[in-house]
């Protein structure tokens, strides 16, 4: 007598590279904006509707800043979206040089240099973000920020579920 037919199991979590990837990008994105809406607000004043208004200017431009909570959600998205992109380039990089999987602490930390100096230097001068004068104290924080919010979460996270 043959046996009957299995199922197959139910579906876990996102397997592979799509959930080291998903897992990566949801916490270092959420990280990072909750860092912004955070110290932003206690240091400079700036409300977290204004900081994601803020990244929404990068597409519309000053206007952003007049569009209420809906420019808000594009700030958001935004945010989301770009942090997905630094995740999957930090992935595929960790596939072709396996030692930023090997030394998650510097590679993270490193990463996080590296976004910061793409974003401040390449993306945000391309984009409708009001441009504003090099402040060293400013660029400091920003860059740690990105450091600890962006590069090590996200080398952390692929280079356990790598290993």
């Amino acid at each position: 007598m043959s046996e009957p037919p299995t199922l197959p199991a139910a579906p876990g979590p996102l397997p592979g590279a799509l959930g080291t990837i998903g897992l990566a990008w949801l916490v270092a994105g959420t990280l990072d904006i909750t860092a912004a809406c955070t110290y932003y607000p206690l240091t400079a004043g700036i409300s977290p509707v204004a900081i994601l208004q803020g990244i929404a200017s990068g597409w519309l431009g000053p206007a952003a800043f007049s569009g209420g909570l809906r420019t808000a959600a594009l700030g958001l998205a935004s945010h989301y979206l770009i942090a997905l992109i630094w995740t999957v380039l930090f992935f595929v990089s960790a596939r072709t040089f396996g030692w930023l999987t090997r030394h998650r602490v510097l590679a993270g930390l490193g990463y996080g240099v590296v976004v910061w100096l793409i974003m401040n230097l390449v993306v945000l001068p391309l984009s409708n973000v009001r441009h504003r004068p090099f402040q060293l104290w400013p660029s400091v924080v920003g860059a740690v920020i990105l450091m600890l919010c962006i590069g090590l979460p996200i080398a952390a996270i692929v280079g356990r579920r790598s290993a």
